[in-house]
């Protein structure tokens, strides 16, 4: 275990493990794996002679981290003994300002596209701080900043601001009177989810015909506030079987369908899964089959002539 005490945010810790071969044959170092990407290993002692040492050089980037971190690093080897060991470094990362979450996610719908997170800002510094009033560079978000002890811990209230069309991201930004972080960037990110989502958007079959019954299942999840109700789940071709279970009420659904063996859609037909909804803007939920046709068979013309064999010699 290596601790590095504590380091600031954004330092890279470099450490190397030494170690010695105490046995009898050559020792041969085959793999050195850190337990994240923040953590990677250089070039290290591949083969160590018996008596002689070796090293691991370790880099850890403390830039994404706050607070105590810990790392391992697996180090595989030819010892039938211990083919592979742990090795473990520790430390504290400081920063001057602790902001979390770094990101702030809302996640919204189509009929309560309203919605708001709560970023924590807390003054590690001996000097009380103070904030300016947050600004955003998209109008699609509103903020709020609010004190909870002067001078040492802040909350920021961000709020999405209707209409929201898709994924929306913007960049919040807040002046400090602390010299070692003047200036803090939240970047805030807005998913619109779809009312009612369908997974997958279509069903794709093999050319037919069928050789074998091939079933289909198909996802709806429920995004909105109300209760969704689905009836009369149907495919408008013959001999195709649907069943519908609610999994979660009111919120998640699915739909098996069982296509027959022999089953091929004719040229220019069109096959699709209906389902009826009560929900306002999606009265029938459909689901387009699609199946290419099958392939073309070569055919020999009658009377095409037989090609002559090659004279014997």
């Amino acid at each position: 275990m290596y601790d590095f005490g504590q380091v600031k945010g954004g330092e890279v810790v470099k450490y190397t493990y030494v170690f010695t071969n105490v046995g009898g044959a050559m020792l041969q170092v085959s793999n050195v794996q850190a337990s994240c990407g923040c953590t990677t290993a250089g070039e290290w002692s591949r083969q160590v002679e018996p008596g002689n040492t070796g090293s691991i050089p370790i880099q850890f980037n403390s830039g994404s981290f706050s607070g105590v971190v810990g790392k391992s690093i697996t180090v595989t080897c030819n010892d039938t003994n211990q083919p592979t060991v742990v090795l473990q470094i520790k430390g504290n990362i400081w920063k001057p300002i602790d902001v979390t979450p770094q990101f702030a996610v809302l996640n919204v719908t189509a009929d309560a596209p309203s919605n708001a997170t709560t970023v924590r800002i807390v003054n590690n510094e001996q000097v009380p701080l103070t904030l300016s009033v947050p600004q955003s560079n998209n109008r699609a978000f509103a903020t709020e900043l609010r004190t909870n002890q002067p001078g040492k811990e802040f909350e920021m209230i961000v709020k999405t601001v209707p209409p929201l069309a898709g994924s929306v991201q913007g960049q919040i930004t807040l002046k400090t009177s602390s010299t070692n972080m003047p200036v803090i960037n939240v970047t805030a990110w807005a998913n619109v989810q779809q009312a009612v989502m369908v997974m997958p958007s279509q069903i794709t079959l093999p050319s037919g015909p069928l050789a074998n019954a091939m079933p289909s299942t198909i996802s709806i999840r429920n995004n909105v506030t109300n209760a969704l109700a689905l009836t009369e789940p149907a495919v408008n071709a013959k001999g195709v079987d649907v069943q519908l279970k609610e999994l979660q009420p009111g919120r998640y659904f699915t739909l098996t369908v069982s296509f027959p063996a022999g089953f091929e859609m004719a040229q220019g037909e069109k096959v699709e899964l209906s389902v009826k909804s009560n929900h306002p803007q999606f009265p029938a939920i459909k689901v387009p089959v699609i199946q290419p046709p099958r392939p073309a068979r070569s055919v020999v013309p009658l009377g095409t002539p037989a090609v002559p064999a090659s004279p014997s010699q």
